[in-house]
């Protein structure tokens, strides 16, 4: 299983569907996502997007693809190209873009800026615990990355199943945009009840839908 991290975070936000779905038999591979070796201002989406193909294709078996936000999109823009056993996104960035969206600057100061009331503000059903886990872990990301995702990206429909989670109080990518594009994807699609746009991965509910995935890859492929 190769699961695909969000901007400005890293391979440490999957830590805990890495442990509810190593108990459930998957070896969960989540490596970080690396910046053009110029520097931040430097790297663009196709970079990222290379990676994740290098990570599938380094293992001996098609992957079950997991991407969140960021990193839900690159995964729906390579899931075909690698030939995913199965396909999971958690409120993806829409590949259609953001109209009228501003530019961001060359890098996105996240980790030089960050604070801890910001970050409990973007984790409102997290502990204490998990927000100051966080906090000391954000990275500053890409801002050409960011625009490249902006800008919209093509998109072929996986031909493997697919299930797409929506979070009901997502502030970045609403959910009902999720729910549309699962119903563009013929994709399996659920709400998470009170969860944040990083709370299926960090909060509360981060168990619960790990234990979800690992269910309904048990209904859909044989080996993950």
């Amino acid at each position: 299983m190769v699961c695909v991290h969000g901007a400005g975070g890293g391979g440490w936000e999957w830590a805990i569907w890495a442990r509810v779905l190593g108990a459930r038999g998957h070896e969960v591979f989540a490596p970080d996502l690396l910046p053009d070796p110029r520097g931040l201002a430097a790297t663009r989406f196709e970079e990222y997007r290379a990676q994740v193909i290098d990570w599938c294709r380094g293992l001996s078996q098609p992957p079950v693809l997991v991407g969140a936000s960021l990193g839900g999109l690159l995964a729906l823009t390579v899931v075909r190209e690698v030939d995913a056993a199965a396909l999971v996104l958690v409120n993806p960035l829409q590949p259609s873009g953001l109209v009228d969206s501003l530019p961001s600057p060359s890098v996105v100061p996240w980790r030089s800026r960050r604070s801890f009331a910001s970050t409990r503000r973007a984790m409102p059903d997290s502990d204490d615990a998990a927000c100051l886990h966080a906090f000391r872990r954000w990275r500053d990301e890409s801002g050409a990355v960011l625009d490249d995702a902006r800008a919209g990206v093509p998109i072929e429909a996986p031909a493997c199943p697919a299930l797409v989670f929506a979070s009901e109080h997502d502030a970045d990518v609403p959910a009902d945009s999720t729910g549309l594009l699962a119903a563009t994807l013929e994709a399996d699609f659920e709400r998470i009840p009170g969860a944040s746009h990083v709370g299926p991965l960090l909060g509360h509910s981060a168990a619960r839908t790990a234990e979800r995935v690992a269910d309904w890859l048990a209904q859909h492929i044989r080996s993950a």
